[in-house]
């Protein structure tokens, strides 16, 4: 084993320990919250959010859309209001109920992960303490009991009966 490398999982544990500066007993309150405003929080930066002009706009950017635009287009160049704007009309209802529907599932989505918090057990001042996963830190030991998920990157140190269902890592 290469003790240079900087993969974590090929470093011998109390070595990494140390090289995290933390314990088997965890990290102190007063270090992670240190920590927490050195390294910020543990999470996947969101995606931009879209506006609502953004998601109108994408409404009308589909081949079916453009081809009726093109029709309606045509429609007008030979002189016929009449299909012009029937066309017209198909496409605005058209966007405008496809908008309608995506703009609510946005919100929905966003309300929905502003309800789910995700905690995880790790050890605070030698005790075991629920702290949400944005909060996690390295350096962190982490509890995990059966059926938790694991929160990141980790080492195991100790283990009983381990068993990992890696069915959402391989497909």
């Amino acid at each position: 084993m290469d003790k240079n490398s900087s993969n974590f999982w090929s470093i011998p544990p109390e070595a990494l320990l140390d090289r995290l500066g933390t314990t088997r007993h965890g990290l102190s309150s007063q270090t992670a919250k240190e920590r927490l405003i050195h390294f910020g929080p543990n999470r996947i930066l969101p995606k931009k959010r879209t506006d609502d002009l953004t998601l109108l706009l994408a409404q009308f950017k589909s081949p079916i859309i453009l081809i009726l635009i093109f029709a309606a287009l045509l429609s007008f160049f030979l002189h016929d209001p009449v299909d012009t704007l029937i066309i017209l009309a198909i496409v605005v209802v058209s966007g405008l109920l496809g908008f309608w529907q995506e703009r609510a599932a946005v919100h929905a989505v966003e309300k929905l992960l502003a309800m789910v918090r995700i905690q995880s057990k790790v050890l605070r001042d030698g005790q075991p303490a629920d702290v949400p996963v944005e909060e996690l830190i390295p350096g962190d030991i982490i509890i995990l009991n059966a059926g938790d998920v694991i929160p990141g990157d980790c080492l195991i140190l100790e283990s009983k009966d381990l068993f990992v269902d890696e069915a959402t890592l391989t497909g």
